[in-house]
C-alpha cells in the first residue's frame, strides 16, 4: 500500500515455484534467487510434478525422461537413469543438464504467469500448478 503503483516490486531470495506464485499473487513483479542453478548442482530438478532428487536409488534404471512435457531438452531427451549416473558419479554434465532443465522450467513457469495475468486466469494457472506439484513425481518403475 506504500509503494508507488506504477513502480515494479522486487523480491529478492524467494525461489520456489510454490513462493513465486504467491508473491505474484500479492503483487510482486520480479525475483532474483539462486535455487534454480544451485539445486541443479546438487541434484535436484523442478519438473511440472514437483521436485526430483535425481541422486535417489529409484531413478538408477528409470529410462524415463525427467519430463516429458518440458520445453528444455535436457528434461525430455536424457534418461532419468543416465542424469542420476551423471550426478552420482560427480561428473560436471549431470549439474550442467539439471540446471538447463531448472532454468527451463523457471522460465516456462514466469511465462505461463505472465500469461495467465494477461488473460485475466491467474489464479486458476495457481491452482493447477499447485495441484500438479502435490500429484509427486512419477511412480517408481
Amino acid at each position: 500500500p506504500h509503494l508507488p503503483t506504477e513502480k515494479p516490486r522486487y523480491l529478492m531470495g524467494v525461489g520456489t515455484p510454490d513462493d513465486i506464485l504467491k508473491s505474484v499473487a500479492r503483487g510482486i513483479d520480479m525475483f532474483d534467487c539462486v535455487m534454480p542453478t544451485r539445486s541443479g548442482r546438487h541434484g535436484l530438478a523442478f519438473t511440472r510434478r514437483g521436485k526430483v532428487n535425481i541422486r535417489n536409488a529409484r531413478h538408477a534404471e528409470d529410462m524415463r525422461p525427467l519430463d516429458e512435457e518440458s520445453s528444455c531438452p535436457a528434461a525430455r531427451d536424457y534418461s532419468r537413469a543416465y542424469l542420476h549416473h551423471l550426478v552420482r558419479s560427480n561428473e560436471a554434465l549431470g549439474g550442467m543438464l539439471l540446471t538447463w532443465n531448472n532454468l527451463s522450467y523457471y522460465q516456462d513457469l514466469m511465462s505461463g504467469i505472465r500469461k495467465a495475468i494477461d488473460e485475466g486466469r491467474f489464479a486458476d494457472f495457481m491452482a493447477e500448478t499447485q495441484e500438479n506439484w502435490a500429484r509427486g513425481d512419477l511412480e517408481p518403475v
